[in-house]
Protein backbone atom coordinates (compact mmCIF):
# COMPACT_ATOMS: atom_id res chain seq x y z
CA UNK A 1 0.00 0.00 0.00
CA UNK A 2 1.65 3.40 -1.04
CA UNK A 3 2.36 5.90 1.39
CA UNK A 4 0.23 9.26 0.70
CA UNK A 5 3.01 12.08 0.62
CA UNK A 6 2.22 15.43 2.76
CA UNK A 7 1.39 18.46 1.12
CA UNK A 8 3.92 21.00 1.15
CA UNK A 9 3.41 23.94 3.54
CA UNK A 10 2.60 27.34 1.96
CA UNK A 11 5.95 29.44 1.61
CA UNK A 12 5.03 33.06 3.30
CA UNK A 13 6.57 35.91 0.84
CA UNK A 14 5.26 38.93 2.39
CA UNK A 15 6.90 38.66 6.01
CA UNK A 16 8.72 41.72 4.80
CA UNK A 17 5.58 43.83 5.32
CA UNK A 18 5.90 43.29 9.24
CA UNK A 19 9.52 44.55 9.21
CA UNK A 20 8.43 47.66 7.17
CA UNK A 21 5.32 48.31 9.02
CA UNK A 22 7.35 48.41 12.28
CA UNK A 23 9.92 51.04 10.47
CA UNK A 24 7.28 53.53 8.47
CA UNK A 25 5.69 53.73 12.50
CA UNK A 26 9.48 54.80 13.83
CA UNK A 27 10.30 57.00 11.34
CA UNK A 28 6.68 58.65 11.60
CA UNK A 29 7.59 58.76 15.32
CA UNK A 30 10.57 60.40 14.70
CA UNK A 31 9.59 63.22 12.55
CA UNK A 32 6.98 64.15 15.32
CA UNK A 33 9.36 64.12 17.80
CA UNK A 34 11.69 66.60 15.38
CA UNK A 35 8.42 68.62 14.98
CA UNK A 36 7.23 68.66 18.87
CA UNK A 37 11.20 69.82 19.50
CA UNK A 38 11.17 72.45 17.28
CA UNK A 39 7.84 74.31 19.24
CA UNK A 40 8.49 77.12 21.95
CA UNK A 41 5.74 75.55 24.55
CA UNK A 42 7.69 72.74 26.21
CA UNK A 43 4.94 72.06 27.92
CA UNK A 44 3.32 70.44 24.99
CA UNK A 45 6.68 69.54 23.80
CA UNK A 46 6.86 67.18 26.61
CA UNK A 47 3.20 66.09 26.61
CA UNK A 48 4.09 64.91 22.80
CA UNK A 49 7.24 63.23 24.31
CA UNK A 50 5.26 61.35 26.34
CA UNK A 51 2.63 60.23 24.06
CA UNK A 52 5.37 59.22 21.62
CA UNK A 53 7.58 57.73 24.27
CA UNK A 54 4.80 55.31 25.14
CA UNK A 55 4.07 54.23 21.89
CA UNK A 56 7.29 52.83 21.80
CA UNK A 57 6.98 51.27 24.71
CA UNK A 58 4.37 49.20 23.29
CA UNK A 59 6.53 48.19 19.90
CA UNK A 60 9.32 47.16 22.55
CA UNK A 61 11.97 49.54 22.13
CA UNK A 62 11.50 51.23 25.26
CA UNK A 63 10.81 47.89 27.50
CA UNK A 64 8.01 47.85 29.54
CA UNK A 65 6.87 49.83 32.42
CA UNK A 66 4.87 53.24 32.25
CA UNK A 67 6.26 55.36 30.18
CA UNK A 68 8.63 58.53 31.49
CA UNK A 69 8.91 61.94 30.09
CA UNK A 70 12.32 62.59 28.17
CA UNK A 71 12.11 65.97 28.94
CA UNK A 72 12.43 67.51 32.05
CA UNK A 73 10.16 70.35 32.04
CA UNK A 74 10.76 73.18 34.02
CA UNK A 75 9.08 76.42 35.40
CA UNK A 76 6.81 77.60 33.11
CA UNK A 77 8.64 80.76 31.27
CA UNK A 78 6.54 84.58 30.73
CA UNK A 79 6.24 84.47 26.94
CA UNK A 80 5.93 87.84 25.72
CA UNK A 81 2.03 88.22 23.24
CA UNK A 82 3.60 87.28 19.79
CA UNK A 83 0.29 89.32 18.42
CA UNK A 84 2.55 92.34 19.31
CA UNK A 85 6.03 93.56 18.92
CA UNK A 86 7.91 93.69 21.73
CA UNK A 87 11.23 95.48 22.74
CA UNK A 88 14.47 93.85 24.02
CA UNK A 89 15.81 97.21 25.59
CA UNK A 90 12.68 98.39 27.47
CA UNK A 91 12.66 96.63 30.67
CA UNK A 92 15.19 99.44 31.89
CA UNK A 93 12.84 102.14 30.68
CA UNK A 94 9.64 100.87 32.33
CA UNK A 95 11.30 100.12 36.04
CA UNK A 96 13.19 103.25 36.03
CA UNK A 97 9.75 105.18 35.65
CA UNK A 98 7.77 105.96 39.13
CA UNK A 99 4.99 103.55 39.56
CA UNK A 100 6.96 100.94 37.91
CA UNK A 101 6.14 97.50 38.05
CA UNK A 102 9.28 95.05 38.45
CA UNK A 103 9.79 92.85 34.95
CA UNK A 104 12.61 90.76 34.63
CA UNK A 105 11.58 89.39 31.32
CA UNK A 106 14.40 90.75 28.59
CA UNK A 107 11.40 91.70 26.60
CA UNK A 108 8.64 93.85 27.52
CA UNK A 109 5.43 93.90 25.64
CA UNK A 110 5.04 97.00 23.61
CA UNK A 111 1.48 97.37 25.84
CA UNK A 112 3.57 97.99 28.84
CA UNK A 113 5.70 100.35 27.38
CA UNK A 114 2.47 102.21 25.97
CA UNK A 115 0.87 102.35 29.34
CA UNK A 116 3.99 103.89 31.10
CA UNK A 117 5.04 106.59 28.83
CA UNK A 118 1.01 107.25 28.70
CA UNK A 119 1.40 108.18 32.08
CA UNK A 120 4.55 110.66 31.63
CA UNK A 121 3.12 112.12 29.21
CA UNK A 122 -0.44 112.60 30.74
CA UNK A 123 -0.35 115.95 30.37
CA UNK A 124 0.51 116.32 27.07
CA UNK A 125 -2.25 113.91 25.96
CA UNK A 126 -4.95 115.98 28.36
CA UNK A 127 -3.70 118.70 25.93
CA UNK A 128 -3.90 116.89 22.61
CA UNK A 129 -0.18 117.70 22.23
CA UNK A 130 0.33 113.83 22.53
CA UNK A 131 -1.60 110.83 21.11
CA UNK A 132 0.17 107.21 21.15
CA UNK A 133 -0.37 104.17 19.45
CA UNK A 134 0.95 100.73 18.27
CA UNK A 135 1.91 99.88 14.87
CA UNK A 136 3.56 96.55 13.48
CA UNK A 137 7.36 98.60 13.30
CA UNK A 138 6.96 99.76 17.08
CA UNK A 139 5.14 102.58 19.45
CA UNK A 140 4.03 105.77 17.69
CA UNK A 141 4.42 108.85 19.69
CA UNK A 142 2.09 111.38 17.61
CA UNK A 143 2.76 114.71 18.08
CA UNK A 144 0.42 117.62 16.70
CA UNK A 145 0.75 120.40 14.12
CA UNK A 146 -0.84 122.40 16.27
CA UNK A 147 1.18 124.22 18.63
CA UNK A 148 4.31 123.14 16.81
CA UNK A 149 4.30 124.66 12.99
CA UNK A 150 2.54 127.50 11.17
CA UNK A 151 0.75 126.01 8.39
CA UNK A 152 2.85 125.67 5.35
CA UNK A 153 6.07 125.90 7.32
CA UNK A 154 8.62 123.67 9.01
CA UNK A 155 10.29 126.09 11.43
CA UNK A 156 9.29 125.04 15.56
CA UNK A 157 7.37 126.98 17.43
CA UNK A 158 8.11 128.47 20.64
CA UNK A 159 5.34 126.17 22.03
CA UNK A 160 7.09 122.83 20.76
CA UNK A 161 9.78 123.36 22.89
CA UNK A 162 8.09 121.60 26.56
CA UNK A 163 6.98 119.01 24.07
CA UNK A 164 10.52 118.28 22.67
CA UNK A 165 12.41 118.34 26.25
CA UNK A 166 9.85 116.08 28.18
CA UNK A 167 10.44 113.97 25.07
CA UNK A 168 14.35 114.74 25.31
CA UNK A 169 14.21 113.81 29.42
CA UNK A 170 12.20 110.42 28.85
CA UNK A 171 13.68 108.77 25.50
CA UNK A 172 17.13 109.85 24.58
CA UNK A 173 19.58 108.25 26.77
CA UNK A 174 17.49 104.54 26.45
CA UNK A 175 18.91 103.04 23.56
CA UNK A 176 16.05 103.06 21.16
CA UNK A 177 16.16 103.09 17.61
CA UNK A 178 13.92 105.77 16.27
CA UNK A 179 11.81 106.74 12.89
CA UNK A 180 10.48 110.46 12.53
CA UNK A 181 7.98 110.55 10.20
CA UNK A 182 6.34 114.20 8.76
CA UNK A 183 2.89 113.58 7.65
CA UNK A 184 0.34 116.29 6.18
CA UNK A 185 -2.90 116.83 5.22
CA UNK A 186 -4.09 116.58 1.35
CA UNK A 187 -3.97 119.91 0.31
CA UNK A 188 -1.37 121.08 -2.03
CA UNK A 189 1.24 123.41 -1.53
CA UNK A 190 2.90 125.54 -3.98
CA UNK A 191 4.56 128.73 -2.57
CA UNK A 192 8.78 128.81 -1.77
CA UNK A 193 10.42 127.23 -0.41
CA UNK A 194 7.63 124.04 -0.29
CA UNK A 195 6.89 123.03 -3.83
CA UNK A 196 5.14 119.63 -2.44
CA UNK A 197 4.08 117.99 0.49
CA UNK A 198 6.72 115.84 0.44
CA UNK A 199 9.23 118.50 0.90
CA UNK A 200 6.95 120.33 3.50
CA UNK A 201 6.72 117.15 5.57
CA UNK A 202 10.36 115.82 5.25
CA UNK A 203 11.34 119.17 6.80
CA UNK A 204 9.91 118.94 9.67
CA UNK A 205 10.36 115.69 10.33
CA UNK A 206 13.97 116.86 9.67
CA UNK A 207 13.49 120.00 12.04
CA UNK A 208 12.68 118.30 14.57
CA UNK A 209 15.49 115.46 14.79
CA UNK A 210 18.13 118.07 14.20
CA UNK A 211 16.44 119.63 17.69
CA UNK A 212 16.52 116.15 18.93
CA UNK A 213 20.21 115.45 18.14
CA UNK A 214 21.72 118.82 18.91
CA UNK A 215 19.64 119.42 22.32
CA UNK A 216 18.93 115.90 23.34
CA UNK A 217 22.22 114.32 22.47
CA UNK A 218 19.88 111.54 20.48
CA UNK A 219 22.33 109.30 18.94
CA UNK A 220 22.04 109.91 15.61
CA UNK A 221 23.19 106.54 14.33
CA UNK A 222 19.69 105.56 15.98
CA UNK A 223 17.30 107.90 14.43
CA UNK A 224 16.32 108.51 10.81
CA UNK A 225 13.62 110.95 8.93
CA UNK A 226 10.67 109.87 6.57
CA UNK A 227 8.81 112.13 4.81
CA UNK A 228 5.47 110.84 3.99
CA UNK A 229 3.16 113.91 2.78
CA UNK A 230 -0.65 112.98 2.68
CA UNK A 231 -0.26 109.70 1.69
CA UNK A 232 -0.82 107.82 5.26
CA UNK A 233 -3.45 109.86 6.58
CA UNK A 234 -4.95 108.55 10.55
CA UNK A 235 -8.55 109.84 9.67
CA UNK A 236 -10.45 110.85 6.54
CA UNK A 237 -8.91 114.31 4.85
CA UNK A 238 -12.74 115.21 3.90
CA UNK A 239 -13.26 117.36 7.33
CA UNK A 240 -11.08 120.05 9.04
CA UNK A 241 -10.79 117.46 12.15
CA UNK A 242 -9.86 114.77 10.58
CA UNK A 243 -7.23 117.06 8.26
CA UNK A 244 -5.65 118.09 11.71
CA UNK A 245 -4.95 114.69 13.28
CA UNK A 246 -3.19 114.13 9.64
CA UNK A 247 -1.00 117.27 9.97
CA UNK A 248 1.43 115.82 12.84
CA UNK A 249 4.64 114.51 13.69
CA UNK A 250 5.51 110.69 14.19
CA UNK A 251 8.06 109.50 16.43
CA UNK A 252 8.28 106.11 16.38
CA UNK A 253 10.08 103.94 18.84
CA UNK A 254 11.66 100.71 16.58
CA UNK A 255 10.83 97.49 18.27
CA UNK A 256 13.59 95.95 15.82
CA UNK A 257 16.91 98.02 15.21
CA UNK A 258 17.55 99.35 12.30
CA UNK A 259 20.47 97.85 10.16
CA UNK A 260 23.75 99.45 10.06
CA UNK A 261 25.51 99.77 6.89
CA UNK A 262 29.48 100.40 7.00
Amino acid sequence: MSRRKRAKGHVNHERWLVSYADFITLLFAFFVVLYASSQVDTKKAARVGVAIQGGFSELGVFGSGPPQPPLRVEAATIVTDSTQPSFPQLGHLVNDMPGKQSLSQREVPVSVVKRQLEKAFQEEIRKNQVEMRVVPDGLVVSLREVGMFNSGEARLLPGAEPVLAHIGKMLADRGFDFRVEGHTDDKPIHHPPFRSNWELSTARATEVVSVLVSKYHFDPVKISVAGYAEYRPIASNDTEEGRRKNRRIDLVILASPAPVYN
